[in-house]
């Protein structure tokens, strides 16, 4: 018995290990290839760049099926070629573009980020390759539609995008009403379009973009003396590089042939090529013909970008039913081994008490935290402290495998509690082991009792995949959210991703109710039954 208590323990300690430090290095890529200029982007910031569904004007592929475009793709691409290297776009949330420069996953981020004083202290900047003013976007029946300088929007509620210069100068209008600042440009959009707020700070390319695709928008310009105070460093656009990058004189070199001219030529194209205006543009010419609403919006969007949004809810199946089936699992395994009865021997009763210190700290440190911070922990932060660069979608089954399964744990220990006691003597009093008991007996009954749980889980991991956009994993509401700043179709594109989480989680709890029905019937209570006569046989 104390052979078997030491070598559980033994193994339990390195799985836990493994999970803590190990794991990830399995799933580690290799570095960025030296032929290849990786850049991240939002994919989802028109007319600077957005995603769409082919490779029309010169969009380049993104690794989710989708075609990254717009005027931050053209540079890229130009910037690429002068390198001689193969432009691979990374489509990347704004909040985590500087961690994957640091880390090593992209080369350069090339997605209209000013170089702020504030970046320069983490981030190398090249030349300006683009320069432009601020501006606000508001509703034209707005009563701040007409306001000349920044004193007439006094009493506003305004915002800007999280994390930029756009969110600081909101400070210099009096008498402002600052909101909570936006994650990107799609929320802004639609908490202008509800009437959440009056206003949010811009560019000047991507306020002609809001209001040239939504009627009920329009754009404020002041000037100089009557709008928002700059340095010339806050309006320009530049490519964000690692510190000490030796290819930044080389790129300096290559955004040096753009001409000024060409730049605005390719920013204009850029503005006519957005998939919004292109589809404004074809709603116009068929206006007479086709009748035009919410759900003839719908049945475009799904025309248009079905073929992602499937693709992403199959990759959020996928993570749910990975992540649920090993967290269950592994959940099993430290319940069972935390109700080992602790060893009259020293060492074993050591290592016992280490290995379940070890599990606490675990369990204590993912149920207590986000898995949106735990995504960028181990994403970022391992890139970071220790060059583990690891693949998206691993990393992906990775955290919520190891979220579920300190979820799970406490869920199977509950599970353990419920079966009576008197089980656990009958089988004691037969001769069985704490190992034979707990898999003839109880984790059978475990696994009945906490089947609701366990649905429960996987129906909250179909629907928390959607932190993980954090990191840029393609799945459902990363497609959706994609297309939906693209297509400034809001309501219509949310409406999609609603309708499909909710088919997956409705059929999801119907086919689980199915299991629940199938194993409560008698043949779950056989085992008991049989041990009971065995007892009582062995009394006679």
């Amino acid at each position: 018995m104390k052979k078997k208590l030491c070598s559980i323990t033994m193994v339990l300690s390195f799985i836990l290990s493994l999970i803590c430090f190990g794991a990830p290095l399995a799933q580690a890529d290799e570095k960025t290839p030296a032929d290849e200029f990786r850049v991240g982007m939002e994919a989802g910031y028109a007319p600077f760049n957005w995603s769409q569904k082919n490779d029309e004007h010169g969009a380049v592929a993104l690794d989710n099926g989708a075609y990254a475009g717009g005027y931050d793709v053209q540079i890229a691409k130009k910037v690429a070629d002068g390198l001689g290297k193969k432009l691979v776009i990374v489509q990347t949330k704004w909040d985590g573009l500087a961690p994957a420069l640091q880390s090593g996953k992209i080369d350069a981020i090339i997605a209209g980020m000013s170089p702020t004083a504030e970046r320069r202290k983490e981030v190398d900047f090249t030349d300006a390759y683009y320069e432009s003013q601020l501006v606000v976007v508001t509703k034209k029946d707005s009563p701040y539609a007409k306001a000349k300088s920044l004193k007439d929007l006094s009493g506003a509620k305004i915002t800007g995008q999280l994390n930029t210069f756009h969110y600081s100068v909101i400070d210099q209008i009096p008498g402002v009403k600052k909101e909570q600042a936006m994650d990107n440009f799609s929320a802004m959009r639609t908490a202008l379009a509800s009437g959440i707020i009056d206003g949010y700070v811009s560019e000047r390319p991507e306020g002609v973009t809001a209001t040239s695709v939504d009627k009920n928008m329009t754009m404020l310009e002041f000037s100089d003396e009557n709008g928002f105070q700059t340095t010339p460093e806050d309006v320009q656009v530049a490519i964000g590089m690692r510190k000490g990058d030796t290819d930044q004189e080389k790129v300096n070199a290559i955004l040096a042939t753009i001409t000024p001219d060409e730049r605005t030529q390719i920013m204009d194209q850029a503005i006519v090529d957005q998939p919004a205006a292109v589809e404004e543009e074809t709603t116009d010419d068929t206006a007479s013909t086709e009748k035009t609403g919410v759900f003839s919006d719908i049945k475009s969007i799904w025309d248009q970008s079905g073929t992602l949004f499937l693709r992403g809810a199959g990759l959020t199946l996928l993570i749910a039913l990975f992540g649920t089936v090993v967290g269950t699992a592994l959940g099993l395994l430290i319940g069972v081994f935390r109700t080992i009865p602790e060893s009259e021997h020293k060492a074993v009763y050591y290592l016992q008490k280490f290995a379940n210190w070890l599990l606490s700290v675990y369990i204590e440190v993912f149920r207590g935290t986000p898995m949106m911070v735990q995504a960028m922990v181990i994403f970022y932060g391992l890139a970071l402290a220790f060059g583990i660069s690891l693949d998206k979608t691993a990393a992906a089954l990775f955290i919520v495998s190891i979220n579920t399964g300190a979820y799970m744990s406490e869920i199977v220990r509950g599970g353990i509690f419920a079966v009576d006691k008197g089980q656990f003597e009958a089988a004691q009093a037969i001769g069985m082991t704490h190992g034979q008991t707990m898999r003839k007996v109880v984790i059978p009954q475990v696994l009945r009792n906490i089947l609701p749980a366990t649905g429960n889980e996987f129906v909250i991991n179909i629907k928390d995949t959607a932190v993980l956009s954090v990191i840029g994993v393609a799945d459902l509401f990363f497609q959706g959210n994609s297309t939906a700043g693209g297509n400034y179709k809001f309501f219509q594109t949310f409406t999609i991703v609603a309708i499909m989480y909710l088919i997956m989680t409705y059929t999801i709890t119907r086919i689980l109710r199915v299991v629940e029905r199938k194993m409560d019937g008698p043949s779950a209570y056989v085992q008991i039954d049989e041990i009971e006569e065995i007892a009582n046989l062995e009394e006679k």
